[in-house]
């Protein structure tokens, strides 16, 4: 585990939540946050359905109004200028039969061209080097609808990853995954995070996950309950008043 200090120095970009509050027609979601991420971590967000992890992430995005500051600092503290965040959603709607392909979505979306124009040595060539991030080379000419869902994020990851981002996002990104796809897609996160020093804030329901591969767990219910190491948080009091039956099989 590194940076668990809230004082350890940083890569080059790290972000701090302090005193975020967002409120939506007038009902609390999320009151008083205060979080640190380190570049090259993992940072999981635990916590109850309803306990305003996706708000957590929209307020970074910038979709929410908020109470409170999101600060960008440095090694040294110093304030930045707003990093380049990527984002991976849980899923990408797309109709099995639809003639898109995967090369044709990114394409699009790399190089601002309409999906339907055929594709270019410099749009194919943008493509690739995308897919290669996330090991989905041969998924190029695959039509969106036909991808499994480890396959999926794949794209969606390559997406997010370029241009590189300082700040990655993923809310709940192994939604109807089998474990050979989980298990290859965890791999692939901790070895981006180590070979480009990212800032990795991710929603998960994978407690095992969580135990396995992130070097932080926040334990969210509209304010945070616990932050700390998985086996802190997951072993804690907080943790197990929400989640007895998980806390208790851990026990056993």
């Amino acid at each position: 585990m590194k940076h668990l200090d809230a004082k350890s120095p940083c890569g080059a970009c790290c972000t701090r939540f302090e005193g975020l509050s967002v409120a939506l027609e007038g009902l609390p979601i999320l009151e008083d946050v205060s979080l640190h991420l380190h570049c090259g971590e993992i940072t999981a967000i635990i916590g109850p359905n309803g306990a305003g992890k996706t708000t957590l992430f929209r307020a970074l995005l910038r979709q929410v109004p908020y109470r409170g500051q999101i600060l960008f600092t440095d090694a040294a503290g110093s304030r930045v200028g707003r990093p380049r965040i990527g984002y991976v959603p849980q899923n990408l709607s797309a109709e099995r039969l639809a003639p898109v392909t995967v090369l044709d979505f990114l394409g699009a979306a790399l190089c601002g061209m309409p999906a339907f124009l055929p594709p270019g040595r410099k749009k194919r060539a943008l493509v690739r080097e995308a897919l290669e991030k996330t090991g989905a080379q041969a998924l190029e000419d695959r039509r969106l609808g036909t991808l499994s869902g480890g396959e999926t994020q794949r794209v969606l990851l390559a997406l997010a990853l370029a241009p590189l981002p300082d700040l990655l996002l993923l809310d709940e990104p192994v939604s109807g995954m089998d474990a050979e796809g989980l298990a290859s897609f965890y791999r692939l996160l901790d070895t981006l995070r180590h070979d480009f020093d990212l800032s990795i804030l991710l929603i998960s329901h994978d407690f095992d996950f969580v135990r396995r591969y992130a070097d932080r767990a926040v334990l969210l219910h509209h304010r945070v309950l616990a932050c700390g190491s998985p086996e802190a948080v997951l072993g804690g009091e907080a943790f197990a008043a929400l989640f007895p039956d998980v806390a208790g099989r851990g026990r056993r």
